[in-house]
């Protein structure tokens, strides 16, 4: 159906930057959001960002932990979307995964589409 496959995740320091991308293959007709949760370890699954577009018009949502710090975008041409992350905190060591669905509201809370994840490790 539809294979979702993130890179970009590594080890960066504190304030570091980082960027993630999500390359969605297969019938991808139907997608019209994708978006990113992270899951630390011991943790539930939490949602991180996500972005939709809809008649022209581009939708986006953060988690309040990150709000200020991450930017969500999407290449419609390269059919990736990618996930700027700034001063980046230890906190937000986690592996990220990609998620896509067909709208906002369902990508932010039951995507049906996953990537296998990127880890992403924040040291202080």
């Amino acid at each position: 159906q539809v294979q979702l496959v993130e890179s970009g995740g590594g080890l960066v320091q504190a304030g570091g930057s980082l960027r993630l991308s999500c390359a969605a293959s297969g019938r991808t007709f139907g997608i019209y959001g994708m978006g990113w949760f992270r899951q630390a370890p011991g943790k539930e699954r939490e949602f991180v960002a996500a972005i939709a577009w809809n008649g022209g018009t581009t939708y986006t949502n953060f988690a309040e932990s990150v709000k200020g710090r991450f930017t969500i975008s999407r290449d419609n041409a390269k059919n990736t979307m990618y996930l700027e992350m700034n001063s980046l905190k230890p906190e937000d060591t986690a592996v990220f995964y990609c998620a896509a669905g067909r709208s906002l509201v369902l990508v932010t809370t039951q995507p049906p589409y996953w990537g296998q994840g990127t880890q992403v490790t924040v040291s202080s």
